[in-house]
């Protein structure tokens, strides 16, 4: 259960719910275990003594620390309220006594239940929030070899697995056993005897629920898992059903899905068959346990010289009834809590993950951008494989450089590396002097707006889409982005502006005109250099033209670095970079790069070119 402990400490302001929840269940338990012992003094006065041979205690015995004392004292009470009035009169008092007990018991499991359950929910919320809060601090390569949709039952349905087991652990751990050591007490009370031959022969069944238990934790584990496979396809299933109708791919990725299913179904099959043998056992043995109580104890009663009474022996079976219950939640806990524990691992697993990126202890500020950026004998390598290879070039304050190169050559790789999205694993960035990883993560990204190919939108207004992060931003501020951004117009047409709801991934403006809102975003922000991902390569003719004038407004008096896939808008850059297997084959200007006979820069400008005259 050390990784329950685990899950637990990230929620530590809320532990408040489990004192309460610790004396409630107390004196919830107190009073359950008076009402059963009543049973005896009830039976005697129904039926009249039946063991003559026991003294009454008619005097207060002397005060002692002793369950010897608890047992006459309580004697003592019921034999004066019987002797001193009449029978009728005597049950009719008891019969009120263990009403109010009762009440008083029901009273304080609700408020322990009450409390167990605010924890839980609070416990939820947190770990929601916490899991949410780890995947937006984790670097950019944790998630390039994650399924998405096995992070998204990580955090949703294992936590309603490690919810669902959170108030059957308390009980286990906390009511439970403080239920069991009530009873307990009041049967070695009654007969310490019969009380040791039942602590015999109950570990008998707790050993066989031990090798359940360690079967299902196995299978726990590999069946979630699964479920994450299944959650990925029906995740893509949703995210790319335009392609899947395109294509016509509906019954690959039906069958895709089905056969998953089935997997996934077989093996849950066989857990809950394994789970669910753990409550027929546990029934079982603890009517097998009742049997031999009934048999011993019974012999004991029948005995001439016995001090346990016919009436305190009915007494005792009661209340060993009533441990079978808590022993069996624990027993079931125990097995059913494999599958939550897998589920907790699992949390735990992303709770645990460093980032790769991470701030060094007290790390500079970049309060402004001020001379250049500088890749010095820059590598990196994506498990194991190489992507870039000795970059070394210099951006100035205010210049453009453009990146070209066919796909896959690493082009967006070192665009990504600017913002610390990854980390070289050879040689290193500088700005202004400084090595990236010297500066605050969060300064850095301040000085940097990204426009991508694809528009990044979310569900949300086109106001909050453009503001996204910011604070104390004025409602002119955001308008002026829009203008510049050439969107003012179009938003201004929409049911409700500013604040019309755009739909998932903004399914409901154009490819144009979600791109004019990312421009928009990076605008607002002010951003003292710019990275432009092939911003207009998936538009069309008269939206491309829309954008580009977007971008040249955003571009004037910032040091931009622009991935080109149409090498017409980036005739003016400083500086071309062409980029092939990760290496710098050609660098210098549009003009320049077109003269190298034979260049890679020349054929792709030539190809362009002949495209644009067919068309």
């Amino acid at each position: 259960m050390k990784k329950y402990s685990k899950i637990i400490a990230y929620c530590k302001p809320y532990s408040g719910y489990i004192i309460p929840y610790f004396f409630y269940t107390i004196f919830y338990s107190i009073f359950g275990v008076f009402n059963y012992a009543m049973l005896i003094p009830l039976l005697n006065t129904l039926f009249g003594k039946t063991n003559t041979t026991l003294k009454p205690i008619l005097t207060l015995p002397n005060f002692e620390i002793s369950v010897n004392y608890i047992k006459l004292y309580f004697q003592y009470l019921i034999e004066k309220l019987t002797f001193q009035n009449s029978p009728q009169t005597a049950l009719m008092i008891m019969c009120s006594v263990i009403v109010f007990s009762v009440l008083m018991s029901n009273i304080f499991k609700y408020l322990s239940i009450l409390n167990v359950n605010f924890f839980k929910a609070h416990l939820v919320k947190s770990l929601r929030n916490k899991l949410f809060e780890k995947y937006n601090s984790l670097d950019m390569g944790y998630f390039s070899d994650k399924r998405k949709g096995d992070l998204m039952t990580k955090s949703m349905s294992d936590i309603v697995e490690v919810e669902n087991a959170l108030s059957q652990l308390l009980s286990a751990f906390f009511s439970n056993p403080i239920i069991l050591i009530m009873y307990f007490g009041a049967l070695f009370t009654i007969s310490s005897s019969l009380t040791f031959f039942t602590l015999i022969i109950i570990p008998v069944s707790g050993g066989i629920i031990a090798i359940l238990v360690k079967k299902i934790k196995k299978k726990s584990a590999e069946l979630l898992d699964e479920l994450g496979t299944l959650n990925s396809i029906l995740e893509e299933g949703i995210s790319y059903v335009k392609i899947t109708n395109a294509f016509n791919a509906q019954k690959y990725l039906v069958s895709k899905f089905v056969t998953q299913n089935e997997k996934y179904n077989k093996m849950y099959e066989k857990m809950i068959a394994r789970n669910e043998l753990s409550s027929p056992f546990s029934e079982f043995s603890g009517i097998l346990i009742i049997c031999f109580i009934i048999l011993y104890g019974g012999s004991l009663v029948l005995g001439k010289d016995s001090s346990l009474t016919a009436s305190a022996f009915i007494a005792y079976i009661t209340i060993f009834s009533q441990i079978i219950k808590p022993a069996k939640e624990i027993s079931n806990t125990f097995i059913s809590s494999q599958r939550s524990l897998a589920a907790a691992e699992r949390i735990l697993e992303i709770l645990e993950t460093k980032s790769k990126i991470a701030d060094i202890p007290n790390p500079k500020i970049l309060t402004e951008f001020q001379s250049e950026i500088e890749f010095r004998n820059l590598s990196f390598a994506y498990e194991r494989k190489n992507v870039l290879k000795k970059i070394n070039f210099t951006i100035k304050k205010g210049q453009t450089f453009a990146l070209v190169g066919t796909s896959g050559g690493g082009k967006s790789t070192l665009a990504d590396l600017i913002p610390r999205f990854y980390d070289p694993t050879d040689g290193e960035i500088r700005i202004d002097g400084i090595n990236l990883k010297d500066i605050s993560v969060f300064s850095l990204r301040n000085q940097i707006g990204i426009v991508t190919q694809e528009a990044l939108l979310f569900n949300d207004s086109i106001y909050n889409n453009i503001v996204f992060g910011m604070e104390n931003v004025s409602k002119t501020d955001v308008e002026n982005a829009a203008k510049v951004a050439n969107a003012f117009d179009f938003i201004s047409k929409t049911e409700n502006g500013f604040d019309t709801f755009i739909g998932d991934r903004g399914v409901k403006l154009s490819g144009g005109q979600k791109q004019r809102i990312s421009i928009a975003r990076a605008i607002l922000r002010n951003p003292a250099i710019l990275i432009l991902d092939e911003a207009t390569s998936a538009l069309d003719t008269e939206s491309e033209k829309l954008v580009q004038d977007a971008l040249e407004n955003l571009m004037k008096h910032r040091t931009c670095i622009v991935i080109a896939h149409r090498l017409s808008t980036i005739k003016n850059a400083d500086t071309i970079l062409v980029i092939k297997d990760g290496q710098i084959i050609e660098q210098g200007t549009h003009r320049e790069l077109s003269l190298i006979k034979d260049g890679i820069y020349q054929k792709l400008s030539q190809m362009q070119n002949t495209k644009s005259l067919e068309i």
